[in-house]
């Protein structure tokens, strides 16, 4: 499949047949303009949703605040691990600066609600891949990333509550190279028929 052509947008099946995400070190401008961002989220949010609470969130990060992101980031690091290196903090500089544009995506749960904890943040991931759909649909490329300041509570307080969590990085833009494939599970391996 190394001929493929990616997020052919053709047809519906098209696209997801042939979706593929964008490496978030290699996106460059143009990304999205205000109003194509405005209509990915709308779309993002158009997601399977048990009991319509919405238990999710999107925040822009816009370009002028990389900087202040990347702030954000390297001082939780630092706290964490005040022995890092010079490398691994040009590294998480990087993160934050990478792609024209970038969405935090928050898992935000109604934990007033009857429903399931689990079944929100299912949903929360699902906002999360229906942004990537509307991303790829609308002919750019995105990248979803967790990593380290995914799991930091200090640069989860720089977005949300406590009781937040950040489902992901989504990096958008154009791909500044060609897009290659990567490798897919084996299908025997991962589908099975229940036989009662």
């Amino acid at each position: 499949m190394t001929d493929m052509a990616f997020n052919d947008r053709s047809t519906p099946l098209s696209l997801l047949t042939t979706r593929r995400s964008g490496k978030p070190r290699d996106l460059i401008a143009p990304g999205p303009r205000p109003d194509e961002l405005t209509r990915m989220l709308n779309i993002a949010a158009r997601t399977p949703d048990h009991g319509k609470l919405a238990p999710w969130r999107f925040v822009i990060v816009p370009p002028q605040a990389r900087g202040k992101l990347a702030e954000v980031i390297t001082a939780a690091y630092r706290a964490e691990r005040p022995q890092a290196g010079a490398t691994e903090i040009a590294a998480l500089e990087q993160f934050a600066h990478q792609a024209p544009d970038l969405v935090v995506v928050l898992s935000s749960p109604r934990t007033d609600s009857h429903i399931p904890l689990w079944e929100q943040e299912l949903s929360a991931g699902a906002a999360c891949m229906n942004l990537l759909h509307a991303v790829h649909a609308m002919g750019y490329a995105g990248g979803w990333l967790t990593g380290w300041p995914a799991f930091s509570d200090a640069v989860r307080d720089a977005f949300g509550a406590a009781s937040e969590r950040i489902v992901g990085f989504v990096f958008i833009g154009t791909p500044g190279r060609p897009l290659d494939e990567r490798p897919r599970p084996d299908m025997d391996r991962i589908v099975s028929t229940w036989k009662g």
